[in-house]
């Protein structure tokens, strides 16, 4: 048998703590943000990938707080723009924007571009980090990038961003509903299969 622990979801972002906390939360182990490590500042995403940014992320946090990590690094990829922002998707408006400033940069960047041009991505990669071994799982959905805002709750791009066979963004859906068919609830949900996986070799996790 294993022994669960704690787990730290490494990210300041409180929506998306809350979100990956609702989606892992039958795992049997006790997740923490990085809210419970105020020393931790920003970390620096210096990747040129996904898998790179979420691997940076969850290395520095283990290594930090001695507890095993899970990080996520997510990009909307836009047709239209040749697949930009990418990875650089949270920064895309620049250094720290506000979600309104990436939306809004967004919007202008399409605009005129006709609705069956619009198409995007949005790919999510979680990484798993203990000091024993690196687990990578990854999350997809197809969708469309509206002509304006619709919707007030989600965060980053959901307000702009109706996925594929729905009439709602993200941010006109609840929580639970956008978990089910999210980018990040699909790696998570791998994620959560690859780490019972993992348990049931008999891994301690102190």
């Amino acid at each position: 048998m294993s022994r669960r622990k704690t787990f730290v979801l490494a990210t300041h972002n409180i929506h998306k703590q809350s979100e990956m906390s609702s989606i892992l939360s039958n795992l049997e182990v006790r997740l923490i943000g990085l809210d419970q490590f105020p020393e931790i500042k920003d970390i620096e995403e210096t990747g040129t990938t996904l898998v790179e940014n979420a691997l940076i992320k969850a290395r520095t946090v283990y290594r930090l707080t001695g507890l095993p990590s899970l990080s996520d690094d997510t990009g909307l990829e836009v047709d239209a723009l040749n697949g930009a922002p990418g990875v650089y998707s949270a920064r895309y408006a620049g250094e720290n924007p506000t979600f309104e400033e990436n939306v809004n940069k967004m919007l202008g960047a399409l605009s005129g571009t006709p609705y069956n041009k619009r198409t995007a991505r949005f790919r999510t990669v979680v990484s798993f980090v203990d000091g024993k071994t690196e687990l990578i799982e990854e999350g997809v959905i197809e969708g469309i990038i509206t002509e304006s805002i619709q919707g007030n709750d989600g965060f980053g791009y959901d307000p702009i961003f109706k996925p594929e066979n729905e009439n709602r963004t993200f941010a006109e859906m609840s929580k639970i509903e956008k978990s089910f068919i999210s980018h990040r609830g699909r790696a998570l949900e791998k994620m959560k299969k690859t780490l019972n996986l993992y348990f049931k070799k008999g891994v301690f996790i102190d």
